[in-house]
């Protein structure tokens, strides 16, 4: 992206400067022309009024007059060339009445015969000075001042003045301009390409351009788009100006290159596409040196990666050496664990069935007393007691297993209140023992749930004895059981006991604050297990005025009991 806005700046830069320093320096260009033109016809119009005045001022000379009346001309060319020193034009010559040249400051045409030449002619003809462009032998013009010579009123002779105009040409063929004179038909008479001279513009341009003024700048043009409309001529990129000339009608034209212009542009852009490629170089060291820093960034994050992979293999290998120790040492555990489970469930089953035992005991003095009283029918109830207590324990014992997984028992629906009265009649002796004070507060409607009535009894049995158990050192031990039915079936078990200290820790196995021999800390663990399998929550908090508060919450079975347990 850098490289590519690089680049169109600079081709917008070039294109830009190429453009303003183009028509600046061509309007430069035009200008200098321009007062080069203007230059070049001042100096040849100021040429031409200077030897304008000089024929004038030889026909009134009396020794030229009085050279021509006594045809005595020994000393007129003398006279001739003293003047053409003063004066400074090209030549001056006298000619007698026939047209013959008496007089010359080139003595080599003295005696040529000039009588049918136009400046002869018309300058005896005419009263004034006479000005005549004549056509050489040789090739090219001459320019003549002539005016007759007079003696008294007859004419005598004339007096012939060459301006020397030539030198301005080979003065102009010396520039870098082409330079053209023309008269007032547009024939060319002046030029700085001889060949030209003679000519028309239109017909001197179709035979040979200005080879002069464009063969050492011109040929070297090469951006034609960048030129004004007016700078093509003849398919060469030439600037053409052209000035009037305010005598007799005569218009000069210079054909100016731009050459000049090109090389001072050409320059400029040089210097500039020189200044962005010295930029365009240092962006590209830049960029490489930006590439050489990432490379050496990449490396050395490869070194450092490289360098964390190891340590990471080195972590693995560490991981799995001490998750191989981990299950070695998970074996010897999990044999531990069975060797405990052991002594967990004995003291389980112990736990559990010493009060059914107890109840038995009960029982079984109670029945002995009967049948020694002969009450064979009460002893008969008894029995059926005792044997519904053994069918529990061995209920219970098959329950003791849901601590290590879940029953697979189907459930049934549960009058909670008829459960509620088998658990108090089972805790009935320990309740006669103790004395303590039951208080029920149950529903006038019936309250079901669906469960294992064996395990919510169990629960309550359990309940049950740690509320008495905690009441044990209240000197008016009581215990308040509450059935209320709302979105669940909630039973409160609440005491007038110390309360207890860890409520964190009171669910967890072999937890308990009873004396040793009193229990082992199981009955609320499997009690919490058994309420969560049925669905609900067993909780425990102390009471506001003092006691433990114990709730046991089951879903609430209504509707159709029976098509619910199948879903």
């Amino acid at each position: 992206m850098a490289v590519g806005i690089l680049l169109a700046l600079a081709v917008t830069v070039v294109s830009v400067t190429n453009k303003l320093l183009t028509d600046r320096f061509t309007d430069t260009t035009r200008d200098r022309a321009e007062l080069r033109l203007a230059l070049y016809s001042g100096n040849l119009l100021s040429e031409l009024r200077q030897n304008a005045i000089v024929p004038q001022l030889l026909a009134r000379d009396p020794e030229l007059i009085g050279a021509l009346n006594s045809a005595d001309y020994t000393a007129s060319t003398r006279r001739l060339i003293s003047f053409v020193e003063e004066i400074g034009a090209a030549s001056l010559m006298l000619l007698d009445i026939d047209g013959r040249t008496v007089a010359a400051t080139d003595r080599n045409r003295l005696g040529s015969n000039h009588r049918s030449e136009a400046y002869f002619v018309d300058a005896i003809r005419a009263s004034g000075t006479v000005f005549t462009v004549a056509e050489r032998e040789e090739g090219g013009y001459g320019f003549f001042y002539s005016r007759r010579v007079q003696s008294g009123s007859d004419v005598s002779g004339v007096i012939l003045v060459e301006v020397d105009l030539q030198k301005f040409g080979r003065a102009w063929a010396g520039i870098s301009d082409a330079v053209i004179v023309t008269d007032s038909t547009g024939t060319i008479i002046l030029t700085t390409e001889p060949r030209w001279r003679g000519r028309t513009e239109e017909e001197a341009l179709a035979r040979q351009t200005p080879q002069n003024a464009i063969q050492r700048a011109i040929q070297a043009t090469a951006d034609w788009t960048a030129l004004p409309p007016d700078a093509y001529l003849q398919g060469e990129a030439v600037m053409r100006l052209e000035t009037r000339i305010p005598f007799r009608g005569w218009r000069m034209t210079s054909y100016t290159t731009y050459a000049s212009v090109r090389e001072r542009v050409n320059g400029v852009l040089a210097l500039e596409i020189m200044g962005f490629a010295i930029l365009l170089a240092l962006t590209f060291y830049a960029l490489s040196r930006r590439t050489a820093l990432r490379m050496a960034l990449f490396q050395r994050e490869s070194a450092e990666l490289r360098s964390l992979n190891a340590a990471l293999q080195r972590e693995i290998a560490e991981r799995k050496r001490v998750q191989e120790t981990l299950a070695v040492a998970e074996q010897t555990l999990e044999q531990s664990s069975k060797l405990a489970a052991l002594g967990e469930m004995s003291a389980a089953v112990s736990h559990e069935l010493n009060q059914p035992l107890a109840a038995m005991k009960t029982y079984l003095a109670g029945a002995r007393l009967l049948l020694r009283r002969n009450r064979h029918e009460e002893a008969l109830s008894s029995f059926g007691r005792i044997d519904d207590l053994i069918e529990r324990m061995g209920g219970i014992t098959r329950q003791l297993k849901s601590y290590a997984r879940k029953g697979q028992e189907a459930f049934a629906p549960v009058p909670m209140g008829d459960a509620l009265a088998s658990s108090l009649a089972m805790m009935e002796p320990q309740l006669r023992q103790r004395q303590v004070q039951i208080t029920r507060i149950l529903p006038d409607d019936p309250v079901e749930v669906m469960g294992d009535r064996l395990r919510i009894e169990q629960v309550m049995v359990n309940l049950l004895r740690n509320a008495i158990d905690a009441t044990k050192s209240a000197a008016a031990p009581k215990v308040e059981i509450i059935l209320s039915a709302g979105e669940t079936a909630t039973l409160t078990v609440r005491d007038n006991g110390p309360g207890i200290e860890d409520l964190d820790a009171l669910f967890e196995p072999f937890y308990t604050t009873k004396q040793p021999g009193d229990g082992v800390g199981l009955g609320l663990a499997i009690s919490s297990q058994i309420v969560t399998d049925l669905g609900g929550r067993l909780t425990a908090r102390n009471g506001q005025q003092g006691g433990a508060v114990f709730e046991m919450q089951l879903p609430i079975l209504s509707g159709e009991p029976a098509k619910q347990a199948a879903e």
